[in-house]
């Protein structure tokens, strides 16, 4: 049987709101303690079991285009960044493994965006994002941790809880838990994907990157009253009914480290004004099938990857065996 955990984690937002390198080096990181499966197990004691995704589990699949930009090609020789469009597979999504949480619950931020393009040929390429810039650890060791104490610092655990001593020494995460934004919209907020990629172009010149999606009609949120005054689905029900009415847009931009920015530590965001080179629009022109059959079946893994792309965070490395782990979990 499911086991849901909804109040644990609306205590760790509320507890974390109460308690107070070179870039164009190789990154270097420690190797993880824990296996990848104990990480999904890790995601399943903070959110509850379920057949399901163990984290962005609720969430609504489109289809749509994808145009490249004339400039991308000479950050890469990807073959979707060249000039053919693509047709694209995108997934807007709720944070937590609980598959019917409300879109009104603050603990369903920060909000997903995984997309998949068809290559040349019918290969596809991913891209997974979310919509905070940066993650809220360093390590995947320390996100283990992070949902571990959030799984045992429910409103009867003794002080101080284990998020208490956490979020003591991780003012990052702290700052994750109680900074979000609640989106108006799946398509008026912007997504980050926090792990850094190598981009090489055709003459062999490479440089770090991070994906930023910008929604074409800027960002729309809600304060926390509005927010509690909208229905459980209403992201669901305002895209589908956007993308009946017309298509909506995002533009898709390449962050360029400069000497100096993190590339192997996801939660440091790279300063606002770095270059932002544009790499295309994506345009979302309907719904796809949105069965519990699709929705199980489809897969987004930010380490396939087409020539010209690299994972360069080792982050990424971990987070690919993760994903066969989880695919299992849902059938």
């Amino acid at each position: 049987m499911s086991k849901t955990k909804p109040s644990t984690l609306a205590f760790a937002v509320a507890t974390a709101a109460a308690t107070a390198g070179s870039s164009h080096a190789a990154p270097q990181a420690p190797a993880p303690e824990y296996a990848p499966g104990q990480l999904i197990d890790a995601l399943h004691a903070a959110f509850g079991a379920h057949p399901a995704r163990a984290v962005h589990a609720k969430g609504i699949v489109l289809e749509g285009t994808f145009a490249p930009d004339p400039h991308a090609s000479a950050l890469t020789k990807a073959a979707h960044l060249q000039s053919t469009p693509s047709k694209v597979t995108l997934r807007f999504s709720n944070f937590t493994g609980i598959p019917d949480i409300a879109d009104n619950n603050p603990s369903a931020n920060p909000r997903g965006l995984a997309v998949s393009f068809t290559l040349p040929g019918g290969a596809t390429t991913d891209i997974v994002g979310h919509s905070f810039d940066g993650f809220p650890t360093a390590t995947s060791d320390e996100f283990r941790e992070l949902l571990m104490a959030i799984a045992t610092s429910g409103p009867t655990a003794a002080k101080p809880t284990p998020l208490d001593r956490f979020l003591g020494t991780h003012p990052i995460a702290k700052t994750f838990l109680t900074t979000q934004k609640t989106p108006a919209s799946y398509s008026s907020i912007a997504y980050f994907g926090v792990n850094a990629f190598q981009m090489t172009n055709a003459a062999g010149e490479s440089k770090f990157i991070r994906y930023q999606f910008l929604p074409a009609e800027g960002e729309q949120t809600l304060t926390p009253d509005q927010a509690s005054r909208r229905g459980p689905m209403y992201l669901q029900e305002e895209i589908a009914a956007r993308v009946a009415r017309k298509p909506f847009q995002f533009e898709v931009y390449a962050q360029v480290a400069e000497p100096g920015d993190k590339i192997a530590d996801p939660s440091i965001a790279w300063p606002a004004a770095r270059t932002k080179i544009l790499l295309g629009t994506i345009t979302i022109s309907k719904l796809s099938a949105n069965t519990p059959e699709r929705d199980k079946a489809l897969a987004f893994s930010p380490t396939n990857l087409p020539d010209g792309i690299t994972p360069a965070d080792p982050m990424l490395t971990f987070r690919a065996k993760t994903y066969p782990i989880s695919v299992q979990h849902r059938k």
